[in-house]
């Protein structure tokens, strides 16, 4: 799919061209345009400049598609069966059930839609064309290639195209790269072939914004075939995966639907070989189904989630679909952009160079004025209301200036100097010039790029000649800050007797006096290094996904910690040369990808899915969604985040801060870990239902349970505490231990041994106290059996609070909601057995006070088996857990 949209974005290189020969191969004229004609027949060609429309499929039919799912189906049939043996209340609890999760699962497909809509309103409705030699304003959709379109600054681009004319142009593509740093436009060819899309700067691209200048351009591409459009093709195709959480619970309902059908044909058949009635071992049977199936396991889950969902979101993660709350607890790799994420999106004057003592430092003491006047008044930086307003380099040096000008009133320095004339900044000189008037002179500074500047300059600071040697020296030092990741800037100036014509460039912008350097950087956010190191104990390992250079992308990682050295970064170019089976060999190698675009990014994600990894992305620019909707968990910002990525997410980042995603991580594993609590719970409890109901007849005792009480037990005994069960505080060493592999059974790591093990003893408990109850001749041996089988399941609820922890370490009154529910079980089951108008309904009687001490002594039974359990896990004698390591039981 992707090697697909990546051969027809380049079968035309637009860019490796120069203006006239793309002109030429659209067959059009720059003053003329195209013919009004001649675009009518281009638009049947090509078709309308817009994307498509999200899919048709009815709400109808997406909702019927929610009950297709093989747990689903079992809960129907179960729901049939209770109904026609006038069970209704159990029918009608599942029916409830099944309607609240198809009406979540409804919710989360008519948002995939929403993304395609989303990012169709990012294009420009109208559009300046020249055609018939006349300028026109048409509906945007109507453009088509070789159409010559004007623009202006504060205009969004209406569709992809190759400059033909550029007066000082720079375009906002943070929405397409993720870099909100605006790109400067100049029409030369660019040699590289497979230049990614911030590098073709001779060109602007649909729905990205022209912040500064002037444009004229010939459109190139338009629809499906632009940038934008590539994207649309990636959201529409790509599926995301389902979670973990879904995988397991579908294996979970496979297996409980073999092995409840055969129980129920063992329990029939013996029932019919010992001579019962054909309708009571019917009866029976379905009962041991209703037993059997964890009716609340869908409801319990999805409460877990949305109560994860709301704690998330209070610590300013934003879940938009339920299932990924569990599905962070499972993250192996994160993929974090850097901009914004794990650097705080401000750039900051972090090294100066001053030429006046040939020093760099990060402690600035006393700087000569002139580079401090050079900063602050070569500059197109405004303060307004003691705010920067203006592009985010001019506005991090204007700060430095105005923290470090020896004049306090900052404001009286731009009042003094005012800036008479300029050069404005080009991107092919790579430099600008202000004029000022000081006194009787005028002073001309010169801000761009070392090289530039140090080119222009034939003395330093002190007015000395500035050699040939001293230059490179001075370059040396200038590459030595870049290397850093930082972005350098040089400054100079020159002093004139009176105001030179800015017509005369050349003679400006020479024999310059060489001022010094400001280094910038955007610095990381403080608390990221801390949530990388985290993430590395937790066995997470972060990745950083950027479409800044390589240098920059390098010197964050390292700083943070997430690459050691560059052999852990790679560029999107060097990522375009592999193909996929050597991608495969150095993705679980690689730490830093950098100037990647949409298919690359999708690329990676896939390749670490290969190598059976479980992987988050987070993103903020239209270029990121079709990877947050390719990705196990699409993470978007919402801050500095597009419409477009928010819709394509499953997370939205209030803060866009990676420290929040560790956070989500926690919570989703802390959420996972009582999901499993609840299912060992009530699976557990199921099991011991089933063994009572078949032990019995197999063992010549009447059957030992009522619907009712079976129905009791499931809705009210599992249902109260399971519900209290998922709100459990996390456990020890959470963040120290390595995720769950994806594919692992929820079963694992000794669950089905203590579901077998203490089902059984439950099961053989309250077969006992039926067995003991009959030879003593008590007649309501039925209440007996129906109060040790509740209160085990209570006893049990309170030993597996921890996996690995007793009771007294783990803290009784932790979870003082589960107390509330366990006791409130108990008193419900005291007024059953003990009030007369639930004894006509339950079919119970009275207990004696020793009979119910005997009850509540089998049940505690349950409570030291499991603590035992937990004792031999602890010392690793059984499952094989090491609990030092964080494996949980």
């Amino acid at each position: 799919m992707t090697t697909e949209v990546a051969a027809e974005r380049e079968a035309t290189l637009w860019h490796t061209q120069t203006a006239q020969q793309v002109c030429q191969k659209l067959d059009v004229e720059v003053a003329q345009g195209l013919s009004t004609s001649e675009s009518q027949t281009r638009l049947q060609q090509y078709g309308a400049n817009r994307l498509p429309e999200a899919s048709s499929r009815s709400a109808l039919l997406i909702f019927i598609s929610q009950f297709s799912d093989l747990m689903v189906l079992i809960l129907i049939a179960a729901a049939v069966v209770s109904g026609l043996v006038g069970e209704l209340a159990d029918t009608i609890t599942i029916i409830v059930i099944l309607v609240l999760n198809a009406v979540i699962g409804f919710i989360q497909e008519i948002r995939a839609e929403q993304a395609m809509n989303a990012l169709r309103k990012l294009a420009a409705p109208s559009a300046k064309v020249r055609r018939d030699a006349q300028v026109k304003t048409i509906d945007a959709d109507e453009l088509v290639p070789g159409d010559i379109i004007l623009l202006d600054a504060g205009d969004t681009v209406p569709a992809d195209a190759r400059l033909i004319e550029s007066a000082n142009a720079r375009t906002d593509e943070s929405t397409l790269t993720g870099e909100s740093e605006p790109v400067d436009k100049h029409i030369e060819p660019i040699a590289k072939p497979h230049a990614l899309v911030g590098d073709r700067v001779n060109m602007v691209f649909k729905g990205s914004l022209l912040t500064h200048g002037r444009v004229v351009a010939v459109v190139a591409a338009t629809g499906l075939n632009t940038e934008l459009g590539s994207i649309a093709r990636l959201l529409e195709k790509e599926a995301q995966p389902k979670t973990p959480l879904q995988e397991r619970l579908a294996i979970l309902g496979k297996q409980l639907a073999f092995v409840v059908l055969f129980v129920c044909v063992v329990l029939f058949a013996v029932g019919l070989l010992r001579g019962e009635p054909a309708l009571l071992m019917f009866l029976t049977a379905v009962s041991l189904a209703v037993a059997a199936i964890p009716e609340a396991l869908p409801a319990v889950v999805n409460i877990a989630l949305a109560v994860g969902a709301r704690q998330m979101s209070e610590k300013n993660a934003l879940i938009r679909r339920l299932p990924a709350v569990e599905s962070l607890g499972s993250v192996t790799y994160i993929c974090t952009d850097k901009t914004g994420t794990l650097t705080l999106n401000k750039m900051h004057a972090s090294h100066v160079f001053d030429a006046n003592t040939w020093q760099a430092s990060d402690k600035v003491e006393s700087l000569n004025a002139s580079l401090l006047k050079a900063m602050a008044l070569c500059n197109d930086a405004q303060v307004s209301a003691d705010t920067l307003i203006g592009d985010p380099t001019e506005t991090a040096i204007l700060a430095f200036a105005q923290d470090q000008h020896q004049n306090k009133d900052f404001s009286r320095l731009l009042e003094n100097y005012p800036r008479v004339a300029e050069v404005p900044f080009d991107s092919v000189r790579k430099s600008m010039t202000t004029m000022h008037r000081e006194d009787a002179v005028i002073v001309a500074y010169s801000k761009g790029s070392p090289e530039r500047i140090l080119s222009l300059c034939t003395h330093d600071a002190s007015t000395r000649l500035l050699s040939d040697q001293g230059r490179a020296e001075l370059l040396q030092q200038a590459r030595a800050m870049a290397a850093r990741g930082q972005r350098v800037l040089g400054f100079a100036q020159r002093i004139w007797d009176r105001q030179p014509s800015v017509k005369d460039v050349d003679s400006i912008e020479s024999g310059l006096q060489f001022l010094g350097f400001i280094a910038l950087i955007d610095p990381p956010r403080p608390e990221a290094k801390e949530a990388v190191r985290l993430c590395q104990s937790a066995g997470i390992v972060p990745v950083m996904i950027t479409g800044d250079h390589v240098l920059t992308a390098s010197a964050i990682a390292q700083e943070l910690g997430i690459s050691r050295h560059e052999d852990e970064v790679l560029s999107g170019e060097e990522l375009f040369h592999l193909n996929d089976e050597q991608l495969n060999q150095v993705i679980l190698e690689k730490r830093v990808y950098a100037r990647v675009s949409p298919e690359q990014k999708i690329r990676i994600v896939e390749a670490l899915q290969k190598q059976q990894q479980f992987v988050a992305m987070t993103g903020d620019g239209v270029n990121d969604a079709p990877a947050l909707r390719f990705a196990h968990v699409g993470i978007a910002m919402g801050r500095k985040g597009t419409d477009v990525a928010r819709e394509a997410s499953d997370v939205i980042l209030l803060d866009d801060n990676f420290a929040t995603i560790v956070h989500a991580v926690r919570a989703g594993r802390r959420i996972y870990d009582n999901i499993r609590k609840f299912i060992r719970y009530t699976m557990t409890s199921n099991a011991g239902e089933v063994w009572t109901l078949l032990l019995a007849p197999l063992v010549g005792m009447p059957v030992p349970l009522l619907p009712i009480h079976i129905l009791w037990i499931n809705l009210v005994t599992d249902g109260l505490p399971g519900l209290a069960l998922s709100l459990e505080k996390e456990e020890p060493n959470l963040m120290q231990r390595p995720p769950r592999p994806p594919r692992e059974s929820v079963f694992a790591n000794g669950m089905w041994q203590h579901i077998l093990v203490i089902g059984l003893l439950i099961g053989l408990l309250s077969l006992g106290v039926q067995v003991w109850a009959i030879a003593q001749g008590i007649e309501h041996w039925q209440t007996m059996v129906f109060t040790v089988l509740t209160f085990s399941q209570l006893a049990h609820v309170m030993a597996i609070r921890s996996e690995t922890q007793s009771l007294l370490q783990f803290g009784i009154g932790s979870n003082k909601k589960l107390l509330f529910a366990v006791s409130l079980t108990i008193g419900l089951q005291l007024l059953i057995i003990y009030l007369p108008f639930f004894n006509d309904i339950f079919k119970t009687q009275a207990l004696s006070i020793s009979e119910l001490l005997i009850c509540c002594g089998l049940s505690f039974i349950v409570f030291l088996a499991v603590e035992l359990e937990k004792y031999l896990v602890r010392k690793k004698w059984i499952y094989q857990i090491q609990v030092e390591t964080g494996k949980s039981a």
